[in-house]
């Protein structure tokens, strides 16, 4: 065989090499995207059809205390919750505390008293509409509050189960603390 034609045979058949891992990169790359694309389709499909559509997760749960002060202390130098907001009712006198676990969860800090216990309150679900949420337990036969606007700005209403467990539903529109809070934890 002539030297030129085995030098332009070899330059052919890694042409035609690089072109075949062309190819398989780009076999791959589409069943990449085509995977994404069929997954994230079949989420959103899940999402949509979710026996409780608008409910977007657990917000918070709320504890109240004996003492705030040293509460707010365990919980943010202990355990590491930076706190997020706090609110004094009217007379001056502080009323909750939010530290931060995450993104988009918290505990509820609240001064124990006669009405309020210590321990457990309640837990916080984040809703995207309030008034399509509370229609939608309404609907269920859940016994759903009246909805309110919160001090920390939060739309509020609240269901009390048969145990009397209070779930708080909250609506977190962008003035509320609790979306502040969220949005800074970026």
């Amino acid at each position: 065989m002539h030297p030129a034609f085995s030098e332009e045979m070899g330059f052919l058949e890694t042409r035609e090499a690089d072109f075949k891992t062309w190819e398989d990169d780009m076999r791959g790359l589409a069943l990449f995207v085509a995977g994404t694309v069929v997954g994230l389709a079949a989420t959103s499909v899940a999402q949509n059809q979710s026996p409780n559509r608008g409910i977007v997760g657990l917000n918070h749960v709320a504890i109240s205390v004996p003492d705030i002060d040293k509460a707010v202390e365990y919980y943010t130098k202990t355990m590491g919750f930076p706190e997020a907001f706090r609110l004094k009712n009217p007379a001056g006198q502080l009323q909750l505390v939010y530290v931060q676990i995450s993104q988009n969860t918290f505990v509820e800090l609240q001064p124990a008293t006669a009405q309020r216990p210590p321990g457990i309150n309640h837990f916080g679900l984040h809703v995207e509409n309030m008034v399509a949420a509370t229609a939608m337990f309404k609907a269920r036969g859940a016994a759903v509050g009246d909805t309110n606007v919160s001090g920390t700005k939060a739309i509020l209403s609240n269901i009390v189960d048969p145990n009397g467990i209070r779930t708080e539903l909250a609506e977190l529109p962008p003035e509320s603390l609790h979306r502040q809070a969220m949005e800074r934890w970026r």
